[in-house]
């Protein structure tokens, strides 16, 4: 496993709720990382964990081997990953998100 995959690992398991993404939850940088930071608010998440894969190359492209999901954002919660932004809207139009973050209060 490469240096970039540990640290991936690591991250996930080690932070309840994390979400990779273009820019940061003050300023995204893609209108899909914007709309899942305002999915995370809208469950509660205020402190939202976040990786800005834009500050590190090695990092954008581990974390789509590492998922093996060719696109940012990726949500993560308890070292599984949940999906991108439009995944994440369906779970959280069904309220299925919304359940699974409140499992980590």
């Amino acid at each position: 496993m490469s240096d970039v995959q540990t640290w991936i690992k690591e991250t996930v398991t080690t932070t309840p709720v994390v979400l990779f993404m273009k820019g940061t939850a003050q300023f995204p940088q893609c209108g899909f990382s914007g709309r899942a930071v305002q999915i995370l608010k809208a469950c509660g998440v205020d402190n939202i964990a976040t990786v800005n894969v834009l500050d590190d190359p090695e990092v954008r492209q581990g974390i789509k081997e590492f998922s093996n999901w060719p696109t940012i954002p990726q949500l993560y919660v308890n070292g599984e990953f949940v999906g991108g932004s439009d995944i994440m809207n369906e779970m959280y139009e069904s309220g299925e998100l919304q359940a699974l973050l409140k499992k980590n209060d």
